[in-house]
């Protein structure tokens, strides 16, 4: 990188226009879950299935329905079904494939809080495993889904038996079986780490069977640990303890193509959130900071110990907050009082995407699209999103990133009543961008808030975007 620090990147003014919707990369596959009770939120938070961009994605996952013996629950009716006033929202949801041609929509079953006892009762005999394959595609077929995900946390844990592994390899063979006589897309859901993979997945066998592996390259670190950590750090630090070496992104993904997951069904997931925690000392707030629990909640999430990255941003916009990018592990921290947030930006998820570049992996998958800045109240419309789709295109991703991209240790500023004054590029006191202010032919000032792609900042001497921030900033 050295011969890159006196690189100077100009930047004219109708190259920096905002950025134009996008489509979903053709080469790889963005996989994007949808967490359906997003429209329980409240205000700014409040997300509909009208509010998703289908051309962001290749395949969209509806989450989730559950099992109930070796059935199909349906968890929300009322915003499921058309059934008694209810929202349909599985029929609203499939009909995005009519705004984005070549879109196929998926459904999900399980997650986090549905456990892992009833998957493997269900899973433990060729005669329950035929009932629910049955269902499931009943169900499928019923609601007009192109495929479907299993998200079974996990196979041989949380209240699972040794045999689950074998019994999770039966399943999926007995389901792409069927899936192949039917046309359905099988996917699934599966722990990143080392750690938890290896108790739970024969890799090379259930690799044979899926369409697509989709690893949960995050949760990491979260509030349950007793010191910070990053959500999910790109690379191992020199820092981490020898318990945590293998607790990070690239680390997973080494470890699951070692195990036989074939590179072109392997899809990378990065989160659209981050992990707080209440620390015990403000003064200490580094990475590995001693914590006592979760970080408050957060205005639509409403969960301690998560916030999403929409939250994240317009908590930034109101300022006070210490933010750092640590360059090992290629993640934003922030923090400010006694709160600690590490999550995900623009950079770092331009780091993961090229990551799934350079290892030629099958694509991507966000959890989940209802935690971008999908109302672009900090900047542009989706921002990871369209970051994601801009690197696997091969483009350079250049959003409108407006309160991730502090310089640490540089104060935070107030903006001016009136940020255009006089035509020129002028410096964003709110990002490393600048304004453009250009005026109409009415003498009417017109201002354009234009960013510097990841790991610039505007130069307002020489009026450029710069490599090396600190040079300027010491020398003025």
């Amino acid at each position: 990188m050295k011969k890159y620090l006196k690189m100077r990147v100009f930047w004219f003014f109708l190259g920096c226009l905002p950025l134009i919707a996008v489509q979903a990369s053709a080469d790889k596959v963005i996989y994007c879950y949808f967490g359906s009770w997003s429209c329980y939120r409240p205000k700014n938070g409040k997300f509909i299935v009208e509010d998703i961009d289908p051309s962001l994605c290749t395949h969209l996952v509806y989450t989730f329905v559950g099992l109930e013996g070796d059935n199909v629950s349906i968890l929300d009716p009322w915003q499921d079904l058309p059934d008694s006033s209810g929202k349909d929202g599985f029929r609203r949801f499939n009909e995005l494939r009519l705004k984005s041609p070549g879109l196929k929509t998926m459904i999900a079953m399980g997650g986090w809080n549905e456990g892992s006892t009833q998957y493997s009762e269900m899973a433990s005999t060729l005669e329950s495993r035929r009932k629910f394959i049955n269902n499931v595609v009943r169900f499928i077929t019923k609601y007009g889904f192109n495929g479907f995900d299993l998200d079974w946390e996990y196979p041989a844990q949380r209240g699972g038996v040794p045999e689950d592994r074998e019994n999770y390899v039966a399943l999926l063979k007995e389901l792409r079986l069927r899936f192949d006589e039917e046309g359905l897309i099988l996917s699934a859901a599966v722990a990143a780490a080392e750690s938890s993979a290896s108790k739970s997945f024969i890799i090379p066998e259930i690799s044979k069977y899926l369409d697509f592996i989709n690893i949960m390259a995050y949760d990491f670190h979260g509030a349950k640990d007793p010191v910070t950590g990053i959500n999910a750090p790109l690379r191992v630090s020199r820092d981490d303890a020898p318990k945590d070496r293998k607790w990070n992104v690239e680390a997973a993904v080494k470890y699951w193509l070692q195990q036989g997951a074939p590179k072109e069904k392997l899809i990378l997931g990065m989160p659209l959130y981050g992990r707080t925690f209440t620390l015990i000392n403000s003064a200490n707030n580094s990475v590995g900071a001693p914590a006592r629990g979760p970080g408050a909640a957060g205005p639509y999430t409403r969960e301690p110990g998560v916030l999403a990255y929409n939250e994240i941003c317009e908590s930034q916009a109101r300022g006070g907050w210490k933010i750092v990018f640590d360059d090992e592990r290629y993640v934003p921290y922030m923090s400010k009082g006694n709160q600690w947030v590490g999550y995900d930006n623009v950079k770092s998820i331009a780091g993961k995407a090229k990551l799934i570049k350079d290892l030629d992996l099958a694509g991507a998958m966000v959890w989940s699209v209802d935690f971008d800045d999908f109302r672009g109240i900090c900047g542009e419309k989706y921002p990871l999103l369209k970051t994601v789709n801009a690197v696997l295109q091969g483009r350079t991703p250049v959003p409108d990133e407006k309160t991730t991209t502090q310089t640490p240790g540089q104060p935070e500023s107030t903006p001016p009543s009136s940020r255009c004054e006089k035509e020129g590029l002028f410096p964003d006191p709110h990002s490393c961008g600048f304004i453009s202010c250009i005026k109409n032919h009415s003498g009417e000032f017109i201002e354009h808030a234009m960013q510097c792609p990841p790991g610039l900042c505007f130069n307002p001497k020489n009026k450029i975007c710069d490599w090396s921030p600190n040079e300027w900033i010491l020398s003025d």
